[in-house]
């Protein structure tokens, strides 16, 4: 059964998380403090951890930094701190996605199916990516679109490759800026904006109604598209 441990100071929240994630077949674990949260992700190997950042000990994004020391488990954060520094400090430190408080639990669910499904198929990546009209061939770095090579210019694939070797992650704009630039860089979002939307225009992927590319006001992109069966 799949085991979800839940990390949260409020006794009703996770009395409200343990009814209805038991509910919809999860084996549920829960603990109220962030030194519990870390031996817990460790002694019980959980499947995925949903995570509060406001806990009595420590931060929820240090914990999320211990975890990741020796662990790959899908971590949802689950906050009423809403501030754009807080949702890229999780991310940055490892969390796999953020959802504020209150929150809707069929979202949440569809969330959490989303991170397992991800872990389950992680790397190594395919070496060719297949997603509806867009094919990416990693090995010879080549892109179609209905069959038909995209041109690309290098800095162009290289945020392509990111996105697409990590779907479904809301990736911010620090972690992109760093994994295609280097890592002297981290604030030039004008950079992201401008390739993005190059991207966007080569690969036919309306803004308005993404089916590849979503932006994350303030905090990122996610690349949203399923891989094709």
């Amino acid at each position: 059964m799949t085991l979800v441990l839940v990390v949260d100071d409020e006794p009703q929240i996770r009395r409200a998380l343990r009814t209805s994630l038991e509910a919809h077949g999860y084996e549920v674990a829960t603990v109220g403090t962030g030194e519990e949260g870390v031996v817990g992700a460790a002694e019980q190997a959980p499947d995925l951890v949903l995570l509060d950042l406001g806990l009595p000990d420590i931060d929820g994004t240090e914990v999320i930094r211990r975890v990741r020391g020796f662990s790959d488990v899908p971590v949802i954060v689950l906050s009423v701190r809403e501030s754009q520094t807080d949702k890229v400090a999780a991310l940055d430190a490892g969390a796999d996605d953020y959802v504020t408080k209150p929150f809707g639990m069929e979202e949440l669910l569809a969330r959490a199916r989303a991170a397992m499904r991800r872990k389950q198929s992680d790397e190594p990546a395919a070496p060719v990516m297949r997603f509806d009209r867009v094919e990416v061939d990693l090995p010879k770095r080549l892109v179609t679109l209905d069959g038909e090579q995209v041109r690309l210019t290098p800095t162009e694939y290289g945020l392509l490759e990111a996105l697409v070797t990590n779907p479904g992650k809301l990736l911010t704009h620090q972690w992109l800026l760093r994994k295609v630039w280097g890592q002297g860089y981290g604030t030039e979002t004008t950079y992201l904006r401008t390739y993005v939307r190059a991207l966007r225009k080569k690969l036919d992927d309306d803004a308005q109604a993404p089916a590849l590319i979503v932006t994350e006001p303030g905090v990122g992109y996610r690349w949203v598209a399923e891989i094709a069966g």
